[in-house]
């Protein structure tokens, strides 16, 4: 005889998993039976205020002190007058004059009124420039400058050695930049070139040297130096 339940839906296999299952289902029960809290309806706050419950606050009054002003100070003592007697001998005090006799006559030395001394002043600035000799017949004080500038640039052009550019190898344009001082009887000093090469810069303090004397420039109706810069632009032709 065939049995009639089908051996792979045998449920005996699988009790222990059951049996486990429902232990720990009855343990979850009871634990959360246990732990289950219940509350007093009377105990319960529902967060509403009775003011009856509150008390009057009693606030103290304070009571503000008058402080009594101080007393008075004491009047000043009287100045006692000391009463001296007619017979009684004074001792006077002389004062003497401070006032000087019209004899006398008090000599005074003279007051020597020093100068003051003023420094270089440059060419741009100064009030009554140099004049180059040429240019005495001039009426202001810049027409005197242009005439200068242009009588120095002139000599410049007639007394400096172009060529020695070209000894040099040099080519394009060059410059050379020369400042000296007219000092303050008219004469060049301190001449100092600046240029590409070293004989360049020698022709060009060569050059300045041998401007003429001038009349010196004056600055407050004082003789001063005068400072002037001239750049020297030339064009060697290749």
């Amino acid at each position: 005889m065939e049995p009639k339940k089908n051996p792979k839906k045998d449920l005996t296999k699988r009790s222990l998993l059951f049996f486990q299952i429902g232990l720990a289902s009855v343990l979850l029960i009871t634990y959360i039976m246990i732990e289950w809290k219940t509350y007093d309806r009377s105990d319960i706050d529902t967060g509403l205020v009775d003011l009856d419950m509150l008390d009057d606050e009693d606030v103290p009054i304070t009571e503000i002190q008058k402080t009594p002003p101080p007393p008075p100070p004491p009047p000043p003592a009287p100045e006692v007058i000391e009463v001296v007697d007619d017979d009684e001998d004074v001792e006077e005090v002389e004062i003497e004059s401070t006032e000087t006799d019209q004899d006398e006559v008090i000599e005074v030395e003279e007051v020597e009124e020093v100068e003051e001394e003023i420094g270089d002043v440059p060419f741009a600035v100064i009030e009554s420039v140099p004049v180059f000799p040429g240019c005495e017949g001039l009426n202001n004080n810049e027409e005197r400058k242009q005439c200068m500038s242009k009588k120095i640039s002139q000599f410049v052009n007639k007394n400096f050695d172009t060529g020695l550019a070209s000894d040099l190898g040099l080519s394009g344009v060059n410059r050379v930049y020369v400042q000296f001082k007219i000092d303050k009887t008219g004469n060049i000093v301190d001449v100092a070139a600046r240029a590409p090469h070293p004989r360049l810069q020698s022709e060009g303090e060569r050059v300045i040297n041998k401007l003429p004397k001038m009349k010196p420039g004056q600055q407050r109706g004082q003789n001063v130096g005068v400072l002037y810069s001239l750049p020297i632009t030339f064009q060697v032709q290749d």
